[in-house]
């Protein structure tokens, strides 16, 4: 077999073998990388590379190696999900970096961090004044937390006391112009309602790239012609209009009338939704 023909077979065969070590190591090893597993990487690399090029090299002791560095982070991992004492000798603890709003220098020599790269970090999650910082801590993998102070955290609806429903997350039902059923009967709709839906947008399935509904029911589209213009969804906003009309005229009803029961009746009635209308605006307004 000629020499390129031979780097060409062996380069293919380590592609598929560092291909499957790797699908078995799982997700978290593409995400960050332990002080093992960095180790690990390193050392396959040049075994792969070593091997690839070196003809006189064998295959199959190549891919000994290359299994038992790809077990050991296996092996390391599984052993800290055991024992908590042994994971935070291999992998470390956290470090805290600002506590109660101070930052804490000692700890910033500690993991040999400049003043500098602290800012960097902050920046990085949009804070840019240190006596904003309640709390930061520096994480094993290194990143870096941050707990703002509390005047300084964003606003919530629980702040304000609003009134709030929770969010299913939303079923994509149409994707490259295909309808998917199984999202679409996870919504609890079926096709007629679909098809009932972009009649009203006036769009046809075939030229929608994505369809979504959320948790209320609603079906947003992003077409392939972007020149066309999707109407925004109306069916909450006019559901609102609706509910605040009927209170109005109840309370001009209440107005209008001489009769004493009938006007306490229209009252009545026009504060019930009017207690249920601020109980539903944060629902239905879009």
């Amino acid at each position: 077999m000629p020499d390129w023909l031979d780097v060409v077979v062996r380069s293919i065969i380590f592609v598929i073998v560092l291909f499957v070590m790797t699908k078995m190591l799982g997700k978290r090893q593409l995400a960050e990388l332990s002080v093992f597993e960095y180790i690990a990487g390193i050392t396959i690399g040049g075994i792969t590379s070593e091997v690839v090029m070196g003809l006189e090299r064998s295959i199959i002791n190549a891919v000994i190696a290359i299994v038992i560095f790809s077990l050991v982070p296996f092996l390391v991992e599984w052993i800290s999900l055991k024992n908590k004492t042994i994971r935070d000798f291999l992998e470390g603890t956290g470090t805290v970096f600002i506590k109660d709003g101070k930052i804490m220098e000692d700890n910033l020599k500690k993991e040999k961090y400049s003043s500098d790269e602290l800012l960097e970090l902050l920046r990085k999650k949009n804070v840019f004044r240190i006596s904003d910082v309640q709390f930061a801590i520096l994480e094993q993998s290194g990143d870096l937390n941050v707990l703002l102070k509390k005047e300084h955290r964003p606003v919530t609806i629980k702040d304000l006391q609003m009134p709030y429903q929770s969010e299913k997350e939303p079923q994509t039902v149409i994707m490259d112009g295909e309808i998917l059923d199984e999202p679409l009967a996870e919504a609890g709709l079926n096709r007629r309602w679909l098809n009932e839906e972009l009649e009203k947008l006036g769009v046809a399935q075939e030229n929608v790239f994505l369809g979504q509904v959320d948790s209320d029911g609603q079906l947003t589209v992003d077409l392939y012609d972007d020149q066309i213009k999707v109407p925004a969804p109306q069916e909450k906003p006019l559901l609102l209009a609706t509910i605040k009309k009927c209170q109005a005229d109840l309370e001009l009803f209440a107005l209008a009338t001489d009769s004493k029961s009938a006007k306490a009746m229209y009252a009545k009635n026009a504060k019930k939704l009017k207690d249920m209308i601020q109980k539903l605006e944060p629902a239905l307004h879009d």
